[in-house]
């Protein structure tokens, strides 16, 4: 029989003995997700991040337990730590250890790679988006051993490229087909939280693309004194280009093909969102003050977030700093956008549609070029069968006293898709310990280490429970 007391007792000593002091040393390796860092085999920080783990992990491990790395040639490794168990049912623990880049925006006493805590707060980058969740995964089966209970067979899953879309993941997944066994529940804890006062399931995901879309009028700069007026200016065109497909007032995104219907039942999912954070959503964020919202509506602004298209500018190209820009009309403007699909829109589709608004007929007859870097479907879940909620939501009543609460992230992992695919009678649990304020690939992030003990616990019981 499962002790739920024993678990959290087992959680808050383990977490406070084990965890967060490697955690800590985890951070201050700079181990940057291989689009970040092209670089990665050279600065080793990767292997730097796997072998602190390999050799934490190994007084932890039963003797028949192992520790498997595969790296294929060019490719950041994935390292699988097969829990010895029950061979009749398989759970997958899934988590990465490969980080965002720096930003700016640091609070003075704080950095990236300087790990500082802060009362609850452990500070630094990949603290909560994901170097936990290694950690917790052991947490969750030494907790299970302590009380002499019968585990299934259990794959701790970490990659290093989840940052990055998970690019390096599936030919690890071609390759290695008996690595990952055949799960029936796949259990990954890379997603997130409204609030720190219950357990929260993520039941959708967004799709996204990544594109560079550039406009080029001249061959060389020009003086603007002698060029405006006569030639185009690729900026204006640029943003003449992007109302084709956003309305700049509203950002509401206009293509019809980019959008879906949403599923009465995830509205009425939305709705008892707002039932739990009200009016919070906005205070979640660290926006300017006075800001206001794109919507007065808290429902309508989760749809638009999870699943609605949107648009976001990540960066540009060609237009130099203010303090070194010459009184020159520059060749061309560029920029890095990011779209974030709705769950269920083909991506094909999608990145078709965006080629064809975008580029078709030219303004001025200038060269439009879309290079599309990357697209990626999302993931909608299916219904979860009444023994399998029952078991997540006694999980969070015994740890927070509140029921779970099911929602869908704005946000994509890549990587869930793919399991999706190789392992279609696998049931997910997408949760995470990254909630209100966290601030994951900003500045100033953090875990909240008493509600990442929590989820831990709630984990643990499920894993018990199914």
């Amino acid at each position: 029989m499962f002790q739920n007391k024993n678990n959290e007792n087992f959680m808050n000593n383990f977490w406070d003995r084990e965890i967060i002091p490697t955690l800590m040393e985890y951070i201050r390796i700079p181990c940057l997700s291989p689009n970040f860092d092209p670089d990665w085999e050279l600065t080793g920080h990767i292997d730097k991040a796997l072998q602190m783990v390999i050799q934490w992990l190994k007084p932890h491990l039963g003797e028949q337990d192992k520790i498997i790395v595969k790296q294929l040639e060019g490719l950041t490794p994935i390292l699988v730590v097969d829990i010895e168990g029950n061979p009749d049912k398989t759970v997958m623990l899934y988590g990465h250890l490969d980080k965002q880049p720096e930003m700016t925006g640091w609070r003075e006493d704080l950095g990236p790679w300087k790990p500082v805590l802060e009362g609850e707060k452990l500070y630094g980058r990949g603290s909560v988006d994901d170097g936990y969740s290694i950690f917790a995964a052991m947490a969750i089966v030494k907790s299970m051993r302590s009380q002499n209970l019968d585990l299934p067979r259990i794959k701790i899953v970490i990659e290093f490229s989840e940052e990055s879309g998970s690019m390096h993941f599936p030919p690890y997944l071609d390759a290695y087909p008996d690595l990952f066994g055949k799960p029936d529940t796949i259990i990954c804890l890379d997603s997130g939280a409204g609030n720190y006062d219950q357990l929260w399931l993520t039941t959708s995901l967004k799709g996204m693309m990544i594109a560079d879309l550039n406009v080029s009028v001249l061959k060389e700069g020009c003086h603007s004194g002698t060029a405006s007026g006569i030639i185009p200016s690729s900026f204006r065109i640029l943003r003449q280009v992007l109302s084709r497909i956003e309305n700049e007032v509203s950002g509401e995104i206009l293509p019809e093909a980019l959008q879906v219907a949403l599923p009465e039942h995830r509205k009425d999912e939305i709705k008892a969102v707002v039932d739990v954070i009200g009016d919070q959503l906005m205070s979640s964020f660290p926006v300017v003050d006075g800001l206001s919202g794109v919507h007065d509506n808290t429902v309508d602004a989760i749809i638009d977030n999870t699943w609605k298209t949107t648009l976001s500018i990540l960066g540009q190209y060609n237009i130099p700093d203010g303090k070194d820009a010459g009184n020159v009309m520059r060749p061309g403007s560029g920029l890095k956008l990011s779209f974030r699909f709705p769950p269920t829109l083909d991506p094909d589709i999608a990145a078709q549609t965006l080629a064809q608004v975008l580029t078709e007929n030219p303004p001025y007859q200038c060269q439009i070029e879309l290079d599309i870097k990357d697209a990626k479907g999302g993931w909608d879940a299916s219904f979860y069968a009444p023994e399998f909620k029952k078991a997540i939501d006694t999980a969070s009543q015994n740890y927070f006293n509140k029921p779970a609460i099911y929602q869908g992230l704005g946000g994509s992992i890549g990587f869930v898709t793919m399991l999706e695919e190789v392992f279609p009678k696998a049931r997910f649990i997408i949760t995470g310990a990254f909630g209100p304020h966290a601030n994951i690939h900003g500045p100033n992030e953090f875990i909240n280490i008493p509600y990442a003990k929590k989820v831990t616990a709630c984990v643990a019981e499920i894993v018990a429970n199914i």
